[in-house]
């Protein structure tokens, strides 16, 4: 089996193992699974032959690597440790976006754009009475994630290609994780918050590093 297959299955079942650790695991297990999950598909990004360009993959896997310092910050308790995790993720958000205009070039169509600002300020509507004292800090962050949510249609729309397909489908996963994850934050917590959470991030993060390929030709 090749390595970025076994890369691929070992990093669904780490997932899979910390979403359930979280319901019957302990802190440690947690602790353990949780990072090496993003590790392993950082390991793929890098491992993936043929990439659509030397460029997108380094670009790509500095996003993951910053998604992975992310990962640490919020496991951590404290207000603090929350804020150093929403800004590796921001930046992470902003590595995906110069991933994305580094094949496409920076693309705006407005009924691409619409329905990403709609959604983020029904999002920002809902979320921000609840914010506090990270109010600016939310509304930064929700505004990166919507370009890069927006940028990854873009690309995908000047280039119908499978890497393109698989970054967008990426894209929208985070965009519904991190939508639930501000949701059980800010609002109130909700059932299979973990599994609902979890599932929808790690599955983002392998599409995103799978967009780094080319896909085979005959």
């Amino acid at each position: 089996m090749p390595a970025t297959l076994t890369l691929t299955f070992m990093a669904i079942a780490s997932g899979i193992i910390y979403i359930w650790t979280t319901y019957t695991g302990s802190r440690v297990q947690r602790y353990l699974f949780k990072p090496l999950t993003t590790t392993l598909i950082l390991a793929l990004a890098l491992l993936l032959p043929a990439p659509v360009s030397p460029l997108y993959r380094g670009l790509i896997a500095i996003g993951i690597l910053f998604s992975l310092s992310g990962d640490i910050f919020l496991m951590l308790p404290g207000n603090s440790t929350f804020l150093w995790g929403l800004a590796s993720f921001l930046a992470a958000h902003l590595f995906y976006i110069a991933g994305y205009v580094s094949r496409s070039g920076f693309a705006l169509h407005w009924l691409i754009l619409l329905p990403f600002v709609v959604y983020g300020m029904i999002l920002l509507s809902v979320l921000l009475p609840y914010t506090g004292a990270v109010r600016i800090p939310v509304i930064l962050y929700a505004s990166v994630l919507m370009v890069m949510g927006w940028q990854a249609t873009e690309m995908w729309w000047a280039l119908r290609d499978l890497p393109a397909l698989l970054a967008m489908a990426g894209a929208l996963l985070f965009l519904a994780s991190d939508s639930l994850l501000a949701l059980d934050k800010f609002r109130a917590p909700f059932p299979q918050r973990d599994l609902l959470v979890m599932s929808t991030y790690y599955s983002a993060l392998l599409l995103i590093a799978w967009s780094i390929q080319l896909p085979a030709t005959s």
